[in-house]
């Protein structure tokens, strides 16, 4: 007897519905098992009243399990061997995979009978808004875990600024924590619930309007540094706060997650016809959210590297402070790309090299920046025929660029 197990993917996960045993075969076969999680199949039982076929669509869903797996990019390509068929207007890739004798794989066949799940919208619009559900919590333990790797206090540095409504961020967590726990006690999130944090997303998206205006502001700083050692030590201090900062933003996020987790319980309780129309919101919202981060923090590194560019031409008379500042601003590179990295934001910057002291000696542009600076700076003693070497190289230099 062929055993069916049902594939729906949105992109950013994959959830497989089927007899548990089927589903449970088929993520082992595929090594996707240990990475999966419950589907929480059973809470689609309010969108029932929605779609037709109420009591064989009730009955099916009794009588499956699902599962639900992050999907990575090399496990995104294992599965396109499938040949999901996506939605153009859902979003939503579909298929169903049949199997001998409990034996899954081989070939997959879109479902065409009336009597699969993946036919009815409604319950194919709730399995997607739980998946969503499921990616933005996937994303908070990440984010948890990338707090806890920096070690960055992130209410330590919003109490630490005098703008009062940043500290509201910190109000708003415990509210969004509480209402997150309630939803696990009982399994939904009723409208006394949801009332505690729905006014909460201003406080939040204000909170990360500020931390990129404090990364645009950090940026200028640097950038504004003409003086060696002036820009060396504004790139070290850059290096702590930039960390603080992509902090709030992470908390930010991660706040954010749970509040679209619970507004989509939410949702699903009182409107479930609505689902899908606030699902693909909310994922077009994140979507800009990160675009707008690739930006700022693009526009952060762009001018940050010019500035390293600038040490890094300097090296003849600052060898070690311009080592210094292009050490700084490639660790600050390296925050900036956990933390896309954290969001799924590809960035693709190359950490600088520091230019050595002899390959500077032979590089004509350092020799004439090198005799342009020592010519404002008084020199005594032995230090003059230092600066007469100097300028003799600077001159032939200059001579063979001509």
């Amino acid at each position: 007897m062929d055993n069916e197990i049902q594939l729906i993917s949105d992109g950013d996960g994959l959830a497989v519905i089927g007899n548990p045993t089927d589903v449970e075969r088929f993520l082992l076969s595929e090594g996707l098992l240990s990475l999966s999680e419950d589907f929480r199949w059973q809470r689609l039982g309010p969108i029932l009243s929605v779609g037709a076929g109420v009591a064989r669509a009730g009955s099916e869903i009794a009588a499956n399990s699902g599962r639900w797996v992050k999907l990575t990019e090399e496990s995104a390509q294992a599965i396109k061997k499938f040949g999901l068929r996506e939605s153009a207007k859902t979003g939503l890739s579909t298929g169903v995979i049949k199997g001998n004798k409990g034996q899954i794989g081989g070939f997959v066949e879109i479902v065409k009978g009336s009597g699969s799940l993946l036919t009815n919208p409604a319950i194919l619009a709730g399995a997607a808004g739980i998946m969503a559900q499921l990616a933005r919590q996937h994303e908070m333990n990440e984010i948890k875990d990338y707090l806890a790797t920096i070690d960055k206090k992130v209410d330590s540095v919003l109490r630490a600024q005098k703008n009062a409504e940043l500290a509201k961020v910190i109000g708003a967590d415990f509210d969004i924590k509480s209402a997150m726990t309630i939803r696990e006690l009982k399994g939904r999130v009723d409208e006394t619930t949801w009332s505690t944090v729905q006014g909460r997303t201003h406080t939040i998206t204000d909170a990360l309007g500020w931390a990129l205006l404090q990364l645009d502001a950090l940026a200028e700083r640097v950038e504004s540094k003409t003086k060696i050692g002036d820009l060396a030590k504004m790139a070290k201090e850059a290096e702590s706060e930039v960390r603080e900062l992509l902090a709030v933003l992470a908390r930010c996020f991660e706040l954010q997650d749970a509040i679209d987790v619970l507004r989509l319980d939410r949702v699903l309780d009182a409107s479930p016809d609505e689902l899908d129309g606030h699902r693909l919101a909310l994922n077009a919202d994140r979507q800009d959210q990160r675009e707008r981060i690739s930006r700022e923090t693009g526009h952060l590194m762009a001018r940050m590297d010019a500035a390293a560019g600038a040490a890094n031409s300097k090296v003849l008379l600052h060898s070690t402070r311009s080592r210094a500042v292009v050490g700084s601003i490639n660790r600050v590179g390296i925050a900036v790309d956990d933390f896309h990295g954290l969001l799924g934001i590809e960035f693709g910057r190359h950490s600088l090299e520091a230019t050595r002291w002899w390959d500077a000696a032979r590089d004509p542009g350092q020799l004439k920046n090198a005799a342009a600076e020592a010519g404002h700076i008084a020199f005594v003693g032995a230090g003059v025929a230092g600066l007469v070497a100097l300028k003799v190289l600077a001159k032939n230099a200059t001579k063979r660029d001509e």
